[in-house]
Parts: C-alpha cells; sequence; structure tokens
C-alpha cells in the first residue's frame, strides 16, 4: 500500500534535489544544511525490517539524542493494601445461644443412662445432641469422638459402636450418663442454672451406684459442679484435667451403716467434634491417663474372679 511513508528522499519529489536546492518560483536558494538535516532527520523514510517488509526498521539515534539521558518507564509498585490482601479465612462455627426447652420439646428423646452398682468408672456428659436423642444411643453422632478416644485410652479393649452403649456396664464395667437429660443442637443452648440444678441428681446417683471412678467429659461440666460445690466460679489457675483432689470425690456417704468415701474424679476433655481449641493427640494423652488406670482395676478384676475359692 503506497504512502507518504514510502516515498523516500532517494527519489525526491519535483521541486527538490538531494543537495538540498529548492526550487522556489524558478529561483535557487540553498538552504542552510544544519537546517536541512534536522528536517531530513526527522521525516527521513526508514529502510524496512527484514522481518516485516511493512515495518520500518529502527532508526538510528543522532548525536543530540544519545546525548539525552534515556527515560525508562518503571512498572508501578503496588500499594501496602494491594500487596497485603488476605485470604478469607473460613468462618468458625459459631454456638447459637440459649435455647429454652421448648425449641426442642417435639424431640422424641430415647437416651437412658446406662448404670450398674460398682461400676469401674462412670462417664458424664453435658446432654444428648438430636441424633443421639433420637436414635436413643450415647455419643451417637459421626464427628463426636466419644468412641475412639475410650479405645485409644484401653478404657476399652476394642472400639465400640454407639448401639452398644447399653451393654458397656456388663461388657466392659462402664456406665453413661448426663449432668443435663434434655437434648440441643450444642451444649452452648444449655444455660449455666440448668447445669448447675444436675449436680444434685449426678450426686445422688453416684451415691446410689457407688463406682470406683466419676469421668467428667468436658470443662464446662467440671465448672458447673465446682460452682455448686464452691458457691463460686472456678479461679484462674485452679482448673487441671486429669485427677482431682482427693477431696472432691463425688457421691461420699457418711451417714447410716454403710459410709462410703466417693468416687475418686477425673476431668476429661470433651469429645464433641464442635469444640476446637486441642487437637486429638493432645486429647489421647489426657485419656490415655484414665485409660491405664480403668485398664489395671478391669485385670485385677478379672484376676479376682478368676481366682479359685479357697
Amino acid at each position: 500500500m503506497s504512502s507518504s511513508i514510502d516515498q523516500c528522499l532517494d527519489n525526491p519529489s519535483p521541486g527538490a534535489d538531494s543537495s538540498g536546492l529548492t526550487s522556489l518560483g524558478g529561483a535557487e536558494e540553498r538552504a542552510p544544511s544544519s537546517l536541512l538535516d534536522g528536517v531530513f532527520d526527522q521525516y527521513r523514510c526508514q529502510p524496512a525490517s527484514a522481518s516485516n517488509p511493512r515495518e520500518p526498521a529502527p532508526r538510528a539515534l543522532g548525536a543530540e539524542q544519545q546525548r539525552r539521558p534515556q527515560i525508562v518507564k518503571q512498572k508501578r509498585k503496588s500499594t501496602a493494601s494491594e500487596e497485603s490482601i488476605s485470604p478469607v479465612k473460613k468462618a468458625r462455627r459459631v454456638s447459637s445461644g440459649y435455647a429454652p426447652p421448648s425449641k426442642y420439646a417435639h424431640v422424641d428423646n430415647k437416651l437412658t443412662d446406662s448404670l450398674a452398682p460398682n461400676l469401674i468408672c462412670l462417664f458424664i456428659g453435658l446432654n444428648p445432641g438430636i441424633r443421639t436423642a433420637t436414635t436413643g444411643h450415647a455419643y451417637n453422632h459421626p464427628s463426636n469422638l466419644f468412641w475412639k478416644l475410650l479405645y485409644r485410652s484401653s478404657c476399652t479393649p476394642r472400639l465400640c459402636r454407639a448401639e452398644e452403649d447399653g451393654n458397656m456396664p456388663k461388657l466392659y464395667n462402664l456406665g453413661l450418663t448426663n449432668i443435663v437429660s434434655r437434648p440441643t443442637k450444642d451444649g452452648g443452648e444449655l444455660s449455666k442454672a440448668e447445669m448447675d440444678a444436675g449436680v444434685a441428681d449426678l450426686e445422688a446417683k453416684i451415691a446410689l451406684q457407688r463406682p470406683e471412678a466419676v469421668a467428667i467429659v468436658g470443662k464446662s461440666i467440671w465448672e458447673s459442679i465446682w460452682r455448686v460445690r464452691h458457691g463460686s466460679n472456678m479461679k484462674k489457675g485452679q482448673f487441671k484435667y486429669g485427677w482431682q483432689d482427693d477431696t472432691e470425690r463425688m457421691g461420699a456417704v457418711t451417714t447410716g451403716e454403710a459410709p462410703w468415701p466417693g468416687s475418686r474424679l477425673f476431668v476429661a476433655t470433651t469429645t464433641s467434634g464442635l469444640a476446637a481449641g486441642m487437637r486429638l493427640h493432645e486429647k489421647e494423652q489426657i485419656w490415655k491417663e484414665l485409660g491405664d488406670w480403668v485398664a489395671i482395676r478391669r485385670a485385677e478384676r478379672n484376676d479376682k474372679e478368676a481366682a479359685p475359692n479357697i
């Protein structure tokens, strides 16, 4: 395609020659060479590049342009706010807050205690979840770690299923109950008042069945028992997992013909899958202390039962 760019000074237009003489009205005048050189440098056509015949080759810089400082365009740096945009974090599940009994009045709670006299250990949970209540089997939600921790700690010699909860006293001398009987979606829907009200019932059950030890499944349960016993909240530094002081035994009987010192008290971690803040191996370490003791006591009982009567 023809254009003015294709017209090179090697083929001068009429009225001009290569010597820089310009014809104007028949008269010939010689323009200053420096002026013509500047005009020629500005409009001089460049030869086509080898790679693209239509694209002019890069033009060499003149002496004046070579002396000029070259301006290098730099990529704009992003601002601190643009560089430090943090990804959206997954929101943690927040408890729904207190829910009155009427909210779950429609739930048919089929869960019952698994109790028997002279158990090795009685486990005290918080309250049944919706699935546990409707199926009638303790710790029956797939995310709950109770049965897994029971096995990994050696409280049971094998992994049991939630459907076996009613046979735990007969199979392994273990019992199950809760501080609150009404079901909720999560423990945060219970009030402290109703938890505290359940402590007296626990003491009565323990005094009646007289297990060797009681295992509290969760910090909040122990805090509730503490409030009722001591008349105040637990102070910082007073809480600890594991075996509690001997003065904290539960279900002690001090009157009648058969006084009893009460059950030893062990505080274990919660097994709820909704609870955060502690990893599985950390929970296993706490539960292992209880499990080792349970396994020893079961072996001692078995040996005593197997020994011949003399």
